[in-house]
């Protein structure tokens, strides 16, 4: 039986934080238990310290504008990483583009709403829904040092339903969010 620890970084809600804590923490995937050990977030009013705190665990709060430049934000979250034996780090809506400072040294996996390499950045559900696409969908990838450029690992789609809102479109991006990220950590720390 082994352990695998997993540190989960975000900015905001925290649902897909959530919906890893409640489908893979504590859990064993044939001989492996995998656990959150570690939370941290950027943002110290972000929802999803509460959300962790519902699984007792304590969120470190590391703010990147305490930091005259990214490379020394990165160094700090780094420098916290490393303190603990992490064999993943998860990012799950962890709103900062990261420098080599970090992607040289932490193997990290993100979650993007749209299907790679369509549709980079902040605004990835507003524009696949603005486009002509037929379906709308998710990716999970290997962090690099190019914005949601990394190795794609996972992706899932949905079909665009006819006269299909904006919010529609969210509400399937979100549900299949909530599938894949947790599914892709188990596969990445079980294989």
């Amino acid at each position: 039986m082994s352990v695998k620890n997993i540190a989960i970084l975000f900015s905001g809600n925290g649902s897909n934080l959530e919906a890893i804590l409640n489908k893979v923490h504590n859990k064993t995937f044939g001989n492996t238990t995998i656990k959150c050990t570690l939370c941290i977030s950027n943002k110290p009013d972000a929802y999803g310290i509460i959300r962790a705190k519902k699984f007792e665990l304590d969120t470190i709060i590391i703010e990147n504008k305490n930091f005259k430049t990214r490379e020394d934000f990165d160094k700090a979250l780094v420098d916290e990483i490393q303190k603990y034996d992490i064999d993943l780090v998860v990012l799950a809506g962890f709103m900062r583009i990261l420098t080599p400072v970090f992607t040289s040294q932490i193997k990290a996996i993100n979650l993007h709403p749209s299907i790679l390499p369509l549709f980079k950045g902040a605004h990835a559900i507003k524009e696949s829904f603005q486009s002509e696409m037929m379906v709308g969908g998710v990716s999970v990838h290997m962090v690099s040092e190019e914005l949601d450029g990394g190795k794609i690992i996972a992706q899932e789609t949905f079909k665009r339903e006819k006269n299909m809102s904006l919010e529609k479109w969210e509400e399937k991006t979100h549900s299949l969010e909530h599938e894949i990220l947790p599914q892709s950590i188990i596969n990445l720390l079980t294989e």
